[in-house]
């Protein structure tokens, strides 16, 4: 945003950074018809009805009394210019007034009559998903990978790894596999320098270790004084310390994904890989929060909630995660471990289907996350181990909606309602 647009939105939201300038053409609108009986629609960014937009913007609306009235689910936008830049938006028309029918458009523009249209353009009640530190329920916390913070200095590559292995094998006890969430999904061989019970005497050992550590000091030293990477010029051989990082088996979930894919790619990490920024953790190796995550129900819960990188899936642990509700939790039962908000039979039900889809996987030796997960290529055995474990959460929750997406959502926006209450 340019200053003056910047000033624009303080004017109208105040403190609020989250929304994109579009957000003041919905407040100045909501204003204008307070006194008439008109209604407005606009053609705009898909951000304002996803993760923590929704919440800045339409509260506030709503609580004027302003109601959405039709809505067309997130689609590109297609103009007739020569060189067309894809542009995701949505539609909302919204009043005081209302209308005798609400009508939500999914994006291949099949409309149907709903109850009602909610900030997240689901139909599903007024509930607002904020930020949360901490899970609603009590399950492990999911926290952000390393950020690297080294302009590459402390990462490296495998024709540099293989390089290493010929020259100096004693310096990979010091090396480690590392991922952010593309090279995760893609397979892709990518590792790190890992120094945190490294002492001087290792650099003098391994020139390669002391000329990466040397070249990140430099780099960092010369960066903005403010900036996290300056702040660390002191420790040039470590990443960006990550406290909630526990050096034991995990659950990796890519903080990007197509919005192409069914199910977010999601696995178990217990090669000692060091997650990067762009790959969430949980450190966990229970088959039922697996199990969970990697459910049509999560997945669902995902596509309602989290935010957009154009239309690739943006997972966030504040938005999706911590706001996820398990089955069986409810005010009563916060305190219990999710693992015991289930039955005995269910709870093993669960797990099974959950080896069961990793069971798959592994029949495909060589089939990176990105070729297993691809609509158009997927295993029919995994396709099958999935609608078994889809199936298996459904009764965990207490419903049969035989993999309805919208039933779904409407139904986890309840749950939290009651919870969230």
């Amino acid at each position: 945003m340019s200053k003056e647009q910047s000033d624009d939105r303080a004017e109208i939201f105040g403190k609020v950074k989250t929304l994109d300038y579009v957000a003041c053409w919905y407040a100045k609108a909501a204003v204008y018809m307070r006194d008439t009986n008109i209604r407005a629609a606009f053609v705009s960014t898909n951000s304002i009805c996803q993760g923590q937009q929704v919440e800045p913007l339409w509260k506030p609306l709503f609580e004027q009394g302003i109601g959405i009235d039709f809505a067309w689910q997130s689609f590109v936008w297609n103009s007739e210019a020569n060189d067309q830049a894809h542009v995701h938006v949505v539609i909302v028309g919204f009043s005081y007034v209302g209308t005798r029918e609400r009508i939500l458009f999914d994006r291949e523009g099949h409309g149907r009559v709903v109850e009602n249209i909610n900030g997240y353009l689901q139909p599903a009640p007024n509930v607002f998903v904020e930020k949360r530190t901490n899970p609603l329920c009590r399950v492990e916390g999911m926290a952000q990978g390393f950020k690297p913070a080294d302009n590459g200095c402390l990462l490296f590559g495998a024709d540099e790894y293989d390089k290493l292995v010929e020259s100096d094998p004693g310096a990979l006890k010091w090396i480690r596999p590392f991922s952010m969430g593309a090279d995760f999904i893609k397979g892709d061989d990518r590792y790190c320098l890992w120094l945190v019970d490294a002492d001087a005497s290792t650099y003098d050992e391994h020139p390669f270790i002391a000329e990466r550590v040397r070249a990140c000091a430099e780099w960092r030293s010369a960066q903005t004084p403010t900036g996290d990477a300056f702040k660390l010029k002191d420790t040039p051989h470590i990443l960006r310390p990550c406290g909630k990082f526990k050096d034991i088996p995990y659950i990796g979930v890519p903080s990007v994904s197509s919005e192409r894919r069914d199910y977010v790619p999601m696995g178990f990490i217990d090669n000692g890989m060091i997650p990067g920024n762009m790959l969430y953790f949980v450190p966990s190796s229970s088959l039922y929060v697996f199990g969970l995550m990697v459910s049509q129900v999560h997945n669902a819960w995902m596509r309602a909630v989290a935010g957009r990188l154009e239309m690739r899936y943006r997972y966030a642990n504040t938005v999706v995660y911590n706001n996820f509700v398990w089955p069986g939790v409810t005010r009563e039962t916060l305190e219990v471990p999710v693992e015991d908000a289930v039955a005995p039979e269910i709870r093993s039900r669960i797990e099974a289907c959950a080896q069961a889809v990793l069971d798959a996987r592994a029949a495909h030796p060589g089939k990176t996350l990105a070729d297993l997960y691809d609509p158009d290529k997927m295993p029919m055995d995994l396709l099958s181990a999935h609608q078994a474990l889809d199936a298996a959460v459904e009764v965990a929750y207490g419903v049969d909606f035989s993999g309805d997406e919208e039933r779904i959502v409407a139904h986890l926006f309840k749950l939290y309602a009651e919870l969230t209450s």
